[in-house]
């Protein structure tokens, strides 16, 4: 007997001795130390990464942790570690945390920067990433796809970190659902700021995708809450949820171009989020439906102006029978108790109806399938001017009821119904962005399961005081919509820099490039009258502007045929803005060109009163180049075998070499071939960019090359205004040809001797899917 009790007392005391041994805290210097503490480690572990920059750094977490005692991989001092070229970290096991990583000055060399798995077989469940930074960690070309952060696996959390940069195609966070290991997930998305997306020219440009079309019939249960999405602005979908039973709770979506979709996959609960536009943008969206089953309530919508698929609330129409990949027909969703301040036309039903396409499309692209069952309840709808059309319907609309929807202006829609109703009520500003009633509206309609909607937006027992619209009184007068300081990691804020520029004043083309090299980005250099002969490239990889002292006696840059490069050489990142300059070239030379490869960024190219001529073209891109700004304001472009070319995007897959072209109140003169042709392939109704303004302006005696039918090419572009404009001796067979069915027409311009105008209703693209 004696003998049994040592042995129990001998075993007892080794899982005692082994719980004290395993907490263990490993500073590791190298990425050699790392895989030696990673290969030892014990539940109850630390292993921090010291101090400095880890370079090329493909770290691999594995380990079997316990709910009590994770093992935990962290820095010596937030801030103070930054992971950067081609690295990349990779977690597998139970129970593991990561902890203050920061990712910067590089890019992942393989299909993600944080995942969730090492390989198939070894896959991270229980585990967390947290206070982690991901900033401008992108692909040197932006066609390269990658994903930021992959889910895979159970039970696993992203919270209090910062993403944001990411310019190349893939969603910045994908959730994987592949394989029973990979559903029924319940992770947490939880407290994050995602902070800028740019806008990157085509689809694959999403901040979230949770799921994908093969798996959207897969239960997912991922909690997307409290986080913060800042100007994601890469693509029409914020967040693009494909699979079944998300939830989207309590989330602000500020100024993103977006909208937050439920793509694929059923039964999603959206509730209490908040969505801020602004005076600027039409492309600021809320939420768009497809499929079945989903709940949207409690929702805030203050200043969108968005439209069709960026509209506040967009109820699609479907494809009959429709395969995984395309629009399911939409049935059985709620939007209840939600408020809409300012926003025009608050919802849009039946969207991409497109049943008129019929001549271009095939029949398993035909949208035809209109809502069932959709129910609109207990809505708010406020404007401090009055809105008479808060209903627009792109088709018949009979599945969808109302039912005590309130609304402050008059009701001027095609769809009027009792159930929407104009009243005369108050809303008071508490601050900025919040507006809340001065008395609560308490005719609710009580619907089918509502006593489950038992909360306000700001977490108001409705039981005891409910309201029409997403605010329930009373509220305090402090009352903040979000706090911007609960989002991210507490240790990091992101950089915005509010200096003020230094104006560089040159004299000489040697003071010139000198200055170009010295300057920070925002800086100015102001040229003396005079001419000055450049023999080289000047390459703009950071915001510059460059302008003449004196608007009179304008200074003239006269680039030299020694070199056939362009004049100024736009770079990932590069914002160039020449203003009063005379800009005189050879015919071997663009004036302005992008690098052939790796633009992994935007450019931008503003001219204002300015002068340009004797250049091969005004400017030339290369594939994978996108500026997501190109304006010709007030100028005079001249004497050049051709113009503006945004049309190296040929293979049809949605992408375009530029977000916003303005051309304005400018003349352009003897240019050979096209001034324009700015062109977007590929049917992808998700697509809606890019956008062309066209106005005040005279084209003259150009378009005389015998390949030159078309003077202004805009194929595939969705959004152009084509007005004022004088055409005269343009000896083309067409001025432009327009796309009418996207609301494309000319308006006021005079036409001499010049080709015509045509207006093609519906056109013939290729399909992507």
């Amino acid at each position: 007997m004696k003998y049994i009790f040592l042995t129990l007392l001998l075993f007892f005391s080794g899982i005692n001795f082994a719980q004290k041994a395993s907490n263990q805290q490993i500073l590791v210097k190298n990425i050699t130390e790392y895989n030696s503490a990673v290969d030892k480690a014990k539940p109850g572990d630390v292993i921090t990464l010291a101090n400095g920059v880890w370079k090329d750094a493909e770290l691999i977490f594995k380990g079997q942790g316990t709910k009590d005692q994770p093992i935990t991989l962290n820095v010596e001092d937030k801030g103070k570690v930054t992971i950067e070229g081609k690295s990349s970290l990779k977690l597998a096991g139970e129970h593991l945390i990561v902890d203050g990583l920061y990712f910067t000055n590089g890019y992942t060399p393989s299909n993600s920067v944080i995942q969730f798995k090492v390989d198939n077989e070894h896959i991270a469940n229980h585990s967390r990433v947290t206070n982690c930074v991901i900033e401008n960690f992108t692909q040197p070309s932006r066609d390269v796809q990658d994903h930021w952060i992959e889910f895979w696996g159970r039970n696993n959390q992203m919270d209090h970190c910062y993403i944001a940069g990411k310019s190349n195609s893939g969603p910045t966070l994908r959730v994987f659902l592949k394989g029973n290991e990979n559903i029924n997930t319940h992770h947490q998305i939880i407290n994050n700021y995602f902070g800028p997306r740019p806008r990157k020219g085509g689809p694959h440009g999403e901040t979230l995708q949770i799921g994908s079309s093969e798996t959207s019939m897969t239960p997912a249960y991922v909690n997307v809450s409290e986080n913060l999405f800042y100007r994601c602005n890469g693509e029409v979908e914020i967040i693009s949820s494909k699979s079944n039973f998300n939830e989207f709770k309590h989330n602000v979506f500020f100024e993103s171009e977006g909208s937050l979709v439920l793509r694929h996959g059923n039964y999603a609960k959206i509730d209490g989020n908040v969505f801020i536009g602004n005076d600027n943008s039409e492309f600021i969206g809320g939420i768009r439906v497809i499929n079945t089953g989903h709940w949207i309530t409690n929702n805030y919508f203050y200043k969108l102006k968005g439209s069709e698929f960026r509209s506040p609330l967009a109820v699609m129409n479907g494809i009959p029978k429709s395969p995984l990949n395309r629009y399911n027909q939409v049935t059985d969703v709620v939007a209840a108790f939600n408020t809409y301040v300012n926003c025009i036309s608050p919802w849009h039903f039946s969207v991409g109806s497109n049943v008129a396409k019929s001549d271009v499309l095939p029949a398993s692209e035909i949208r035809s399938a209109r809502p069932e069952r959709v129910l609109l309840a207990n809505n708010l709808i406020y404007n401090d001017k009055e809105q008479k059309f808060p209903v627009v319907a792109y088709d018949t609309i009979d599945g969808v009821s109302f039912k005590k929807n309130i609304l402050n202006s008059p009701n001027e829609s095609e769809i009027r119904d009792k159930g929407i109703i104009t009243r005369d009520f108050k809303m008071k500003k508490i601050n900025e962005y919040l507006y809340v009633p001065v008395e609560n509206q308490t005719d609710i309609y009580s619907g089918f399961d509502f006593e489950k909607i038992e909360e306000d937006i700001f977490g108001k027992d409705r039981r005891t005081s409910n309201s029409i619209g997403a605010i329930s009184l009373p509220v305090h007068n402090d009352q903040k919509l979000f706090e911007i300081s609960k989002y991210g990691p507490d240790w990091y804020t992101p950089i915005n820099e509010n200096r003020k520029a230094e104006v560089f004043q040159v004299s000489t083309s040697e003071e010139l490039l000198e200055a170009v090299q010295k300057m920070a980005s925002g800086d100015i250099i102001e040229i003396k009258s005079g001419a000055y002969k450049l023999d080289v490239s000047i390459p703009i990889d950071k915001k510059i502007t460059i302008q003449s002292k004196s608007e009179e006696n304008r200074a003239i840059l006269q680039f030299s045929g020694n070199n056939s490069s362009a004049a100024f050489e736009m770079n990932p990142g590069g914002v160039l803005k020449l203003e009063n300059i005379i800009l005189k070239g050879t015919k071997n030379r663009d004036a302005f060109g992008t690098l052939d490869k790796n633009m992994s960024s935007a450019y931008n190219l503003w001219v204002d009163n300015s002068e340009i001529s004797d250049f091969n073209s005004l400017l030339k891109v290369s594939q994978r180049s996108f500026a997501d700004t190109i304006s010709i304001a007030n100028s005079t472009i001249k004497d050049l075998q051709s113009g503006i070319n945004l049309a190296e995007e040929t293979d049809d897959k949605g992408e375009y070499n530029a977000e916003f072209v303005y051309i304005i109140n400018s003349k352009f003169e003897n240019i050979k071939e096209e001034i324009l042709n700015y062109y977007r392939g590929g049917y992808d109704e998700s697509t809606i960019g890019g956008n062309l303004v066209l106005t005040g302006n005279t084209f003259k005696n150009s378009g005389t090359s015998e390949d030159t039918d078309i003077l202004l090419k805009t194929r595939g572009i969705v959004n152009v205004e084509f007005s004022n404009n004088s055409f005269l001796n343009n000896p083309v067979k067409f001025i432009a040809i327009l796309w009418g069915e996207k609301g494309q027409k000319p308006e006021n311009n005079s036409i001499k001797n010049s080709g015509e105008i045509k207006v093609e209703e519906n056109l013939k693209q290729k399909l992507m899917y």
